[in-house]
């Protein structure tokens, strides 16, 4: 076996896909109806691929959960990478997770935003974008994010977004109060300060007096109408609507073709950006 198939069966078992073009895909043990499917679709920029995720359930007592994340990096690869080994981990051991998961989630946003600050030094300048998903025993569903990658739930062939994008325009009276500035100059792309196209992020040290790191969070009841859900980063969200995304893959049955349709219909579709999407079928 040559050493990209090893690789890939690696990333397979445990979940994760490394920063190149690749796919993945898992299942529930809890509900064989449940299964999830990656790709990665590296952008035409000149800099390194700076999207990240992941994709796995894991056994806790006995709970399911489905972890499911995409990290858009910005300015560097370090700090998303950053997240796809740390940010669960420290979801999971805020002790008031299965009690309070919203409060939970918003305080491990916050302790790792504050560690990826502390570790600029080794990780550098750059930030990161996330969306999280985590799914509790297949009948709850607990999405946060900061930035523009986002969540979208099909339910009964209708898109429902799970997330909120945070975009400069939205937020510019908070980045206002906090001495930043909103500016389309250069180009006509509204950023914070002239630099960052988003509102809030991990990360971005050199911005983050201007930047907010609070997630929205909410919390989703998974019922029987309840088909499908979609993370992506903006690569996909910049050319497809939530609708059009549910419609591209609403009659196919295997997660990692749909997240592999996605993302080759974005690149149809001219989108220049690195492309990450995770597709969870719920039945």
């Amino acid at each position: 076996m040559a050493a990209r198939d090893i690789l890939h069966k690696m990333k397979e078992k445990v979940g994760f896909g490394l920063s190149d073009p690749d796919s993945g895909k898992g299942k529930s043990k809890m509900s064989k109806h449940i299964t999830h499917g990656f790709h990665l679709v590296k952008g035409k920029s000149y800099h390194e691929m700076e999207d990240y995720l992941v994709a796995r359930f894991k056994q806790i007592d006995n709970h399911e959960l489905g972890l499911f994340a995409i990290f858009d990096g910005h300015a560097g690869h370090n700090v998303p990478n950053y997240l796809q080994s740390h940010l669960f981990d420290n979801i999971l051991k805020e002790p008031d997770f299965w009690r309070e998961p919203e409060d939970a989630v918003k305080r491990a946003y916050s302790i790792t935003d504050s560690s990826i600050l502390e570790k600029s030094g080794e990780l550098g300048r750059g930030g990161s974008t996330a969306v999280t998903a985590i799914l509790v025993n297949g009948q709850k569903l607990i999405v946060a994010n900061i930035g523009d990658s986002r969540a979208v739930l099909s339910k009964k062939g209708v898109a429902k977004q799970l997330s909120v994008d945070h975009e400069p325009t939205t937020e510019h009276e908070d980045i206002k109060n906090r001495g930043g500035f909103v500016s389309r100059f250069p180009g006509d792309v509204p950023r914070v300060d002239g630099r960052l196209a988003v509102s809030r992020a991990f990360g971005d040290k050199s911005l983050k007096k201007h930047l907010s790191s609070e997630p929205y969070v909410t919390v989703e009841k998974i019922n029987d109408d309840a088909e499908f859900i979609i993370l992506a980063s903006d690569g996909l969200w910049k050319v497809m609507s939530n609708q059009e995304a549910v419609n591209c893959i609403k009659d196919i049955k295997d997660a990692r073709t749909s997240a592999k349709r996605l993302t080759e219909e974005a690149v149809n579709r001219k989108s220049n950006d690195d492309i990450s999407c995770i597709v969870v079928k719920l039945q």
